[in-house]
């Protein structure tokens, strides 16, 4: 029998028309809606498959946003920083230290904070050899489903929401997006856009548009795996921190212990609540996107949770003896899949050589040690698809090699290039360009002088960004970075623990 089936061809109904329709409401689509409504796009239709916005965020429970701020300046604001400020105003709903106490190296304030991933620098700035305070807010996800819900529904005369609908295919004429059929409870329909954001992270929509794009990252990468993330409550995480610098040699044998019971690695932290901890895992390599892959994330996660919190039980009652199952996240933890091949790829170079582009829309301090996770400058050309005009990819999925792609498709990334989306197209809509004409000068100085983005290089951007950056050389301080100028290439720089995981994920593969 064939392997294959002929749908028969039937005439879809015409849901809606629309100037901007954004598939996907995750942290780059939602951010894409509110900021192409508040650069004056009117008809905005936001597409989601959850009912709720944030995806990973909100549903994947990625709870942590990492380096904000570089030194003493936050780099990411925006929407970004929108989220926590609005946040900060629920009690117990966000925990940080706050944009006046970055950068501060005082000992009892670095002691506060040690026990906070990321709210430490990770390593030794140059001309500052103490630690420092940087911006990493902890949060509870489910109040921020709340505050994006708000975000949107102030512009409810802009937007329309549509929960519980997925973007299924293009449609394409001429070489130009026109809109995007979609599934949904109401049965397949179609939906007409003069611009379309593909935001799905997967690249659901560009995949199919005709657009260039690669698969999944390098073997022994982060990106390359999946997750489901689950909370225990009943656990003082101040005292598990204090046991853990009381008894530092056996927390190495806890950690392999965990794995081992699992079948998979993973590490907890701390949350916003004081006695909830967040357990992250990541199952290597996986495929966001294949069935199987995604089947048996969720099942072996689940299958271990009780099996971790007894072994931690056992070892540590002190701390753990009363802890539970608190939560496990609704939504599948996902990383890297299809990534878009656009019009500027990333690379390591990047972060390597500071480079500068004229089209930049994001300028970020992420998580990446070859320039002391310093700001790095991200083009519109990398969020621009290549044969298909009026389409724009932000998000995890945005155009980057297998390398840098694990430090900029975390959610400030994600949530900086949406924002830069929206208002792109909302540009561009009015002034009757496509997204490969658009005026992207007009762009970042919406950006940078309305929607408080701080670029480089524009005026409307405040000068001690820029001279902090150069002061610090843009991070360029390091063995990685030096080790890059001898060679011309960042690629060069590539570590030996990644290359024997690499090895390990190979030879597993091999005996499956």
């Amino acid at each position: 029998m064939a392997n294959t089936y002929i749908e028969e061809a039937r005439e879809l109904p015409i849901y809606a028309d629309c100037d901007l329709l954004v598939v996907g409401a995750g942290s780059a689509g939602s951010a894409a809606a509110v900021a192409a409504a508040r650069a004056g796009c009117k008809n905005i239709i936001l597409m989601e498959r959850y009912g709720y916005m944030g995806g990973d965020v909100t549903g994947g429970y990625v709870i942590m946003m990492p380096n904000l701020s570089w030194y003493n300046k936050l780099y990411i604001r925006g929407i970004q920083e929108e989220w926590f400020t609005r946040l900060s105003k629920i009690p117990g709903a966000v925990t940080a230290p706050t944009e006046d106490e970055i950068g501060s190296t005082d000992p009892a304030k670095v002691h506060r904070w040690r026990s906070f991933i990321d709210c430490v620098s990770r390593g030794t700035f140059e001309g500052c050899k103490e630690s420092q305070l940087v911006r990493a807010p902890y949060f509870e996800p489910n109040e921020l489903k709340i505050i994006l819900d708000e975000m949107v529904y102030e512009l409810r005369d802009r937007i329309t929401v549509m929960y519980h609908t997925m973007g299924a295919r293009p449609i394409v004429e001429d070489n130009v997006i026109k809109g995007v059929i979609f599934e949904s409870k109401e049965g397949r329909k179609l939906i007409r856009a003069k611009f379309v954001i593909d935001a799905t992270g997967d690249g659901d929509i560009f995949s199919q548009a005709g657009a260039p794009y690669s698969g999944l990252s390098e073997l022994g990468t982060r990106s390359i795996g999946t997750a489901l993330v689950w909370r225990a409550g009943g656990v003082n995480w101040s005292k598990w921190y204090e046991w853990q610098q009381a008894h530092p040699e056996l927390i190495p044998e806890i950690r392999k212990a965990i794995t081992e019971i699992q079948g998979f690695s993973g590490l907890f932290v701390p949350s916003n609540n004081p006695n909830i901890v967040w357990f992250n895992n990541n199952h290597n390599p996986m495929d966001c996107t294949k069935i199987e892959d995604q089947t048996r994330t969720e099942i072996e996660t689940r299958l271990s949770i009780h099996k971790v919190l007894d072994y931690l039980k056992e070892v540590c009652p002190y701390v753990w003896a009363d802890s539970y199952l608190y939560d496990i996240a609704p939504q599948l933890g996902t990383r890297c899949s299809k990534r878009l091949k656009g019009e500027y790829v990333m690379t390591a170079n990047d972060f390597a050589f500071a480079k500068k582009h004229d089209d930049v829309i994001a300028w970020h301090s992420t998580i990446c040690q070859i320039n002391d996770c310093g700001p790095v400058e991200i083009p519109y050309r990398a969020i621009l698809a290549q044969k298909v005009d009026n389409l724009l990819a932000p998000g995890r999925h945005l155009s980057t090699d297998n390398v840098a792609i694990d430090w900029l498709n975390l959610i400030p990334q994600c949530t900086g290039t949406g924002q830069a989306a929206g208002v792109a197209a909302a540009v561009a809509i009015a002034d009757g360009a496509g997204a490969h004409t658009v005026d992207i000068r007009k762009v970042q100085d919406i950006l940078a002088g309305e929607q408080n983005v701080p670029l480089p290089r524009n005026s409307h951007t405040d000068p001690s960004y820029t001279e902090l950056a150069e002061e610090k050389q843009y991070g360029l301080y390091t063995a990685a970075a030096k080790l890059a100028k001898e060679t011309g290439d960042a690629l060069a720089h590539r570590q030996d623990g990644q290359r024997e995981r690499k090895a390990e994920l190979e030879a597993q593969q091999a005996q499956h």
